[in-house]
C-alpha cells in the first residue's frame, strides 16, 4: 500500500491552508489547462478532482482559475499558486525519496543538463565511471546553451560555468576553476604569425566562445584590462570552436581545462598569449535545495567530485 500524504501546509500571509491532493489537482489542471486531462493524468474522478479544486478556491477566498467549456487557466493569483505548488511538490516527492532510499544503493533515472561543447572524451568518462559505480542508475541527459535559463523543474542536477544561480532555492557545489585562454594550431601561427601583444590579436582570425554571462567581443587581459576583439566566428559550442582552431582557422579563446603551459601540441593547439589574456571561471553544479538531501542525489555528487580530482 502507497504512502499517502495528507500533511497541510500554510501559504504566506493569506492563511491559505491546503493539503497535497487538493495541491496536485490544482497544479494538474495549471499544467494540462484542462479538468478533463488533469483528472486523467491523476487517475481521478472528474467530480473528485472538481471537489478539490473547489475546496482549495474555498480555502484561498479568491478565483484561482478561469472554467470556460474550452478548458481552465489560473487566474494571476492561480498563477502565483501554481508556481508555488510545483515547488512544494517537489518538495514532498524529494522527502519520501529520502526516505525510501535510505540504506539503499542509488538507483532510478537522475536528470542532467549541460552546457553544449563539453568535450566528448570527459563527458564520456564520467558516465562510464557512474554506471559502474551504479549499475542500478539511469542517466537523462540534455544540453543547452544556458544551462540555467528557462525552468527546471525537469531537471535534478545542472551543470554550469560561471557564478550564477537559477531563480529558486538550489544549493551550488564547485566543481573545478577552468583556465579559459587563447589557442591555435602550430600551423596556423605559422602560417598567420604569433602574436607578441593583445593588440596584435586585431590582425588575425579570432573565434570567441559565447559564455551566457559574458560578452564574447570582450577578452580579459591579465593585467585586469578589457580588450575588445571583433570575432570571425562566435558560438556557445566549446569542443567545436576548438576544433575549428585545430583545423587552423584561427585563434580561439575558450575555457581549457587539460592544456599545459609548456608550448606542447595536446590534439593539434598551443596555448597563445597565456600570460597576457584570460582568466579563471568556476564550474558549478546545481541541484534544487530540495533534493540536495536526497542519498542518490548525494552519492552521484561525490563520485562526481572525485572523478574530477583524478583527471
Amino acid at each position: 500500500m502507497g504512502i499517502r500524504w495528507t500533511r497541510s501546509y500554510h501559504l504566506g500571509q493569506s492563511g491559505l491552508m491546503m493539503n497535497l491532493d487538493e495541491l496536485r489537482a490544482f497544479v494538474a489542471v495549471a499544467e494540462t489547462g484542462s479538468i478533463v486531462a488533469a483528472a486523467r493524468s491523476l487517475n481521478f474522478a472528474r467530480a473528485t478532482l472538481r471537489r478539490r479544486l473547489d475546496e482549495l478556491e474555498a480555502r484561498a477566498g479568491v478565483p484561482l482559475l478561469y472554467r470556460t467549456a474550452h478548458g481552465a487557466t489560473p487566474t494571476e493569483a492561480g498563477a502565483v499558486l501554481a508556481a508555488r505548488g510545483r515547488r512544494i511538490l517537489q518538495e514532498a516527492n524529494a522527502l519520501l525519496s529520502s526516505v525510501r532510499e535510505v540504506g539503499a544503493e542509488p538507483a532510478g533515472e537522475l536528470r542532467f543538463v549541460f552546457p553544449v561543447g563539453l568535450p566528448p572524451e570527459g563527458v564520456t568518462s564520467l558516465f562510464a565511471a557512474l554506471q559502474k559505480k551504479y549499475p542500478h542508475l539511469s542517466l537523462r541527459v540534455h544540453y543547452a546553451e544556458d544551462p540555467l535559463s528557462g525552468l527546471l523543474q525537469d531537471v535534478d542536477v545542472a551543470v554550469h560555468f560561471g557564478t550564477r544561480s537559477p531563480p529558486g532555492s538550489w544549493v551550488s557545489y564547485e566543481l573545478l576553476q577552468v583556465r579559459e585562454c587563447l589557442l591555435a594550431s602550430p600551423e596556423y601561427l605559422q602560417r598567420k604569425g604569433v602574436p607578441k601583444t593583445p593588440d596584435d590579436l586585431a590582425e588575425h582570425d579570432l573565434l570567441a566562445w559565447d559564455c551566457p554571462d559574458a560578452d564574447p567581443t570582450i577578452w580579459p587581459t591579465r593585467q585586469g584590462v578589457a580588450l575588445r576583439v571583433a570575432p570571425r566566428m562566435i558560438s556557445p559550442d566549446i569542443h567545436m570552436l576548438r576544433r575549428c582552431a585545430a583545423a587552423g582557422m584561427g585563434i580561439a579563446f575558450l575555457p581549457d581545462a587539460g592544456i599545459s603551459r609548456s608550448d606542447t601540441p595536446a590534439d593539434g593547439v598551443v596555448s597563445v598569449l597565456p600570460d597576457e589574456v584570460g582568466r579563471e571561471r568556476p564550474l558549478q553544479i546545481v541541484v534544487p535545495t530540495v533534493l540536495s538531501e536526497i542519498p542518490r542525489i548525494r552519492a552521484v555528487l561525490s563520485e562526481i567530485q572525485a572523478f574530477l580530482h583524478q583527471i
